[in-house]
């Protein structure tokens, strides 16, 4: 006669297999968020060396364009729509074929030749709802934020596509002129960094308030009080008010920095992960940089860090104290 089991055998087998799954479930994601890790790691890497390639071709010139060019979307699925020079897609929303720094993975697709490295595993791509991209950043524009973002402020910007000369801040220039032979310490230069706020593609760059001009400086946005308030939770809504410390915690976010920190790539090409608090250290206070903290009154921005792509600074900060994270030093 066959023995079968008994219930208490199969209530054992049932056990021991909750036990092992309660074990190794958490190993799987912690390995799974590894894979992810490193995958974010050797995108940056990629982007990174994207950008130093694109700069040894152009006499160390650091990219800055603006225009519209037929089927460039990012999203390929938007080239199927009808080129117009000055008009939708160009000049008016949504602009899946302009060109310029909210589509900045465009000026390096030449050396990167895909855009799947331009996405961070941790978020994918963001399909936020904003006035420029009504129908979705990715499914309507075509843009990719939330993932990997420059450090604009090294680059510069244009605002000069379908513009009138007299336009103001159309050239939005570096402090550093935009050459990574300006740079005082090349290996210590951030030019991206993984981010987790879904409102940027790029560290913005930050003008002095009042410098309205055709031509515009832009510095460091190296104001450790903001950077602490976008990593670290906070219950505070945006107010303008809040500007000391704008954080009611010392926890991080880790939607905000998965890992405790980011891959961050460097001006020399090389690639590294950096902790939250080394990042803030390796940023002056805004009392060192020689500025007011900037306030936000912008709303609907969760923390309000960097509404609009930039926050203006009070008057000319102090680029000559050594912080080469952000390109500063004598």
């Amino acid at each position: 006669m066959k023995k079968a089991f008994t219930l208490i055998e199969l209530l054992v087998v049932i056990a021991i297999i909750a036990i092992l799954a309660a074990i190794l479930f958490p190993v799987f994601a912690q390995a799974k968020a590894a894979a992810k890790g490193t995958q974010a790691i050797s995108n940056q890497k990629q982007i990174g060396l994207g950008i130093v390639l694109y700069a040894g071709d152009y006499d160390d010139i650091l990219p800055r364009q603006d225009g519209c060019n037929d089927k460039s979307a990012l999203n390929t699925a938007l080239n199927t729509n009808p080129f117009n020079a000055t008009g939708v897609g160009c000049s008016a929303s949504p602009f899946f074929y302009r060109m310029n720094h909210f589509s900045w993975q465009k000026w390096i697709l030449p050396y990167t030749k895909n855009t799947e490295m331009f996405v961070n595993p941790f978020r994918g791509r963001s399909n936020r709802l904003t006035p420029s991209c009504p129908t979705g950043e990715w499914t309507g524009c075509g843009q990719l934020t939330a993932s990997f973002a420059l450090n604009l402020s090294l680059f510069g910007a244009l605002n000069t596509y379908n513009q009138s000369p007299t336009a103001v801040n159309q050239y939005r220039d570096s402090f550093r002129g935009g050459s990574i032979n300006n740079l005082p310490d090349v290996a210590g230069a951030m030019i991206a960094m993984e981010v987790g706020n879904p409102n940027i593609a790029f560290a913005p760059t930050s003008p002095v308030t009042g410098d309205a001009g055709v031509t515009q400086i832009n510095y460091a946005p190296a104001v450790r009080e903001v950077w602490k308030r976008e990593f670290y939770k906070s219950s505070t809504a945006c107010d303008a008010t809040n500007t000391a410390d704008w954080t009611d915690s010392n926890v991080i976010d880790e939607t905000r920095a998965p890992r405790g920190g980011f891959a961050v790539a460097y001006a020399d090409g090389h690639t590294k992960f950096m902790k939250v608090n080394e990042f803030l250290g390796k940023t002056p206070t805004a009392a060192e940089y020689g500025v007011a903290v900037p306030s936000f009154t912008s709303s609907g921005v969760g923390r309000c860090m960097f509404p609009g792509g930039t926050f203006r600074i009070s008057n000319i900060p102090n680029t000559n104290i050594n912080f080469p994270l952000w390109g500063l030093g004598g």
